[in-house]
C-alpha cells in the first residue's frame, strides 16, 4: 500500500489523480475506490492505496481515505 494526497478528482467525469512519493501522479477512477454507494474524493484529501497496471498506464486502486 502507497500514502498520496489526491491533487484533484472531477465527481462528474469520475476520475482524478493522486500524488504520491511528493513528484510522482497516479490515475485514479472512481471504481478504484473502496466503499459502497457514492464514490468520490475530495481535494488535498489523504489517501492510501495499491498501484496496478490498468489499460493505459498505473492506476491506483483500493483507494481508501486516511484521517485527516
Amino acid at each position: 500500500m502507497t500514502d498520496g494526497v489526491v491533487k484533484w478528482f472531477d465527481t462528474k467525469k469520475g476520475y482524478g489523480f493522486i500524488t504520491y512519493n511528493e513528484t510522482e501522479e497516479i490515475f485514479v477512477h472512481f471504481t478504484g475506490i473502496e466503499g459502497d454507494g457514492f464514490k468520490t474524493l475530495k481535494d488535498n484529501q489523504p489517501v492510501r492505496f495499491e498501484i496496478k497496471e490498468g489499460h493505459r498506464g498505473l492506476q491506483a486502486t483500493a483507494v481508501s481515505a486516511l484521517e485527516e
